[in-house]
């Protein structure tokens, strides 16, 4: 499954995601920084990919090679659930 940074719904794409996609339900440009897994607003040209290139518009589409989909939603609900799980233990009543 992944996630649109824009609207957070789900996009249903297998395999890569090409320069010209969009969100299905806002139009969002999907091959942009602001979808990409380096995409940090605090790091330096706001990207972790230290070879990376500036890019004046992290909201649209690019041609930057580095760029890896982030909207992947692993076991998170999963996760999160056993991170609670573990802090009732911890914390909560018996």
């Amino acid at each position: 499954m992944r996630l649109c940074a824009f609207c957070s719904k789900e996009i249903d794409i297998e395999g890569k995601i090409g320069r010209t996609d969009t969100c299905p339900h806002c139009g969002a440009d999907l091959y942009c920084c602001v979808q990409c897994e380096f995409y940090d607003q605090f790091a330096h040209n706001k990207c972790k990919e230290p070879d990376s290139e500036w890019v004046a518009d992290r909201e649209k589409a690019n041609f930057c090679d580095f760029f890896r989909f982030k909207g992947k939603v692993e076991a998170g609900s999963d996760r999160s659930k056993e991170a609670k799980r573990k802090l009732e233990e911890l914390f909560g009543g018996e």
